[in-house]
């Protein structure tokens, strides 16, 4: 049976949505209850198994990389004031991170194409930092990894979204299976009218490596840019595609009333 050991994520949009502060702070570092959010998706990452990870920045996303090194001024400092149990608050989740720059904004489906020689000719996951997910048992990604052991094809993430905000996502038409388990049948970009459901691609998928193929020959969509969404409707067309629908909330970090949403959640966790 394969495994999903490896994932994608990629993190060198503009950050448009949340603009002025994303001309300093890339959104992935926003903070949520003393992590950054990125912070978050590489937990999670973990705990569905995955052992290497492949970051796509962009050239002002260096704060990334810094956050995910070790501070060894931070370390001496700490024990020079015998302070070395606050070491433990400031570890770096322990996995294997790569970095690769993209160098034009050209659309997720362009910064996934950047991962091709990463993954290989290995299943992979997808994991978009923007969307934050608090699941009560499992894990977004865990749930999808788990569906993946059942069915060895590629898998994306859904939650039914209200109608009228369908227009911001990537919507499925879909042949329902199972509680929360849908094939996918044709997927529609930010449809304008007359969207085919309302479950709505969210941030997490696993791809067979064929995925990539599909990217290579998908014309720039939406935006002027390649599209995921696009090379997803291709590759339903000649192979099996699911979609499971997430078992818990998601929070949307571009959108200020999300964001603040998620922060007063977490808090109050805490």
């Amino acid at each position: 049976m394969k495994k999903i050991t490896k994932a994608i994520i990629p993190a060198a949009g503009y950050g448009t949505r949340s603009l002025p502060i994303t001309k300093v702070i890339p959104k992935e570092m926003f903070p949520i209850a003393g992590k950054p959010a990125i912070h978050y998706i590489v937990e999670e990452a973990i705990r569905a198994g995955i052992e290497e990870i492949l970051i796509v920045v962009s050239r002002n996303k260096n704060m990334i990389l810094d956050y995910f090194d070790r501070s060894l001024e931070l370390e001496a400092f700490l024990e020079k004031k015998n302070k070395q149990y606050l070491l433990k608050r400031g570890a770096i989740p322990n996995i294997h991170i790569q970095y690769v720059r993209q160098p034009y904004a050209e659309g997720l489906g362009d910064a996934i194409k950047l991962g091709k020689h990463f993954v290989g000719s290995e299943p992979f996951a997808v994991l978009l930092p923007d969307d934050i997910f608090v699941c009560p048992k499992q894990g977004a990604l865990e749930q999808l990894v788990e569906a993946y052991h059942t069915y060895q094809s590629s898998l994306v993430a859904l939650k039914k979204v209200r109608k009228d905000l369908l227009v911001n996502y990537g919507v499925i038409k879909e042949k329902k299976l199972a509680e929360k388990l849908y094939e996918v049948v044709d997927i529609v970009e930010k449809p304008k009218s007359s969207p085919p459901s309302n479950l709505a691609v969210s941030g997490r998928y696993i791809f067979e490596p064929s995925i990539f193929s599909f990217l290579d020959t998908v014309r720039k969509g939406a935006g002027g840019e390649i599209q995921l969404t696009d090379a997803i409707k291709a590759l339903v067309m000649e192979e099996k595609c699911y979609g499971v629908e997430i078992y818990g909330e998601r929070y949307d970090i571009g959108s200020e009333k999300e964001y603040v949403k998620l922060i007063n959640r977490m808090i109050g966790r805490i």
